[in-house]
């Protein structure tokens, strides 16, 4: 991966700012951290960086304030977005003003890396732009010449990475269905038959459409509908377990939707 880059750590636990600032130092980067918002943001007033890891929640200034203050002054800096199970609107919020990515605390070190690697692949794919930009801008035209604005994050990100619907998140890229900000904890199966009734809301979905998308296969509508309910039986019940209510209604004779209702399940 790439070494030698200068990262901003922002973080309030000390635990986590002592396994980012040695997991990074390890890899050859330089570290700069911050233990509040109101000491990122003096470091921003002066200093450039490669990438920067930003916890969100933080008393005072919080991270959202210096994820918008770093896409105002330091537009090519990636941004990675740490944050906890409860705080997943916020995070897609942060993808939505420009956050290169975001990590669930305590994140795995392979999802770490990965993301940084991405990250500064990305900001050497922008500084990489601007600079051709700006070679086919020289010209031997006198007189004042257009301002080039640097290309946006926001621009760069996959507008349709999140699927919403009636209080469900869909994360395809990390995997991750919440509801109600609440982290649902799916089998691989029960992640794809969520996130495709989400994907297909508020449409009523048969069984066997289900077996054929989910699963991969054709089935007899019986059969179809022995298969499934297993599965909608599963997420269901962990659905409940997580927030408290259900998320799939049955629609007899036809298939399946999405509930409708956003009441706690009695």
């Amino acid at each position: 991966m790439d070494t030698g880059s200068k990262i901003l750590v922002l973080d309030d636990e000390v635990g986590i700012r002592y396994y980012l600032e040695r997991t990074l130092a390890r890899d050859g980067h330089h570290v700069v951290a911050a233990e509040n918002g109101e000491q990122a943001l003096e470091y921003l007033a002066t200093q450039e960086f490669d990438l920067a890891l930003i916890d969100l929640h933080l008393k005072g200034i919080d991270g959202m304030t210096v994820l918008r203050e770093i896409h105002r002054r330091w537009s090519f800096t990636p941004v990675i977005v740490l944050t906890a199970h409860a705080s997943m609107e916020s995070a897609v919020e942060a993808m939505r003003l420009g956050a290169h990515d975001y990590l669930f605390k305590p994140c795995a070190t392979v999802d770490l890396r990965e993301s940084i690697r991405t990250g500064l692949l990305k900001r050497q794919g922008l500084v990489r732009s601007q600079t051709w930009q700006m070679n086919d801008a020289s010209s031997p035209v006198s007189g004042p010449q257009p301002k080039i604005d640097p290309p946006s994050l926001e621009q760069s990100q996959d507008k349709n990475r999140f699927i919403q619907s009636h209080g469900l998140i869909v994360d395809p890229i990390r995997h991750i269905i919440t509801l109600d900000g609440c982290l649902l904890e799916l089998s691989p199966t029960e992640f794809n038959l969520l996130a495709y009734l989400v994907g297909e809301a508020p449409r009523v979905v048969s069984s066997q459409e289900l077996v054929r998308e989910v699963l991969g296969y054709e089935s007899e509508s019986w059969q179809a509908r022995d298969t499934m309910r297993s599965h909608i039986y599963h997420v269901r019940q962990k659905a409940k377990a997580a927030a408290g209510r259900d998320v799939i209604q049955t629609v007899r004779g036809v298939g399946y939707a999405l509930t409708e209702s956003s009441s706690p399940f009695p």
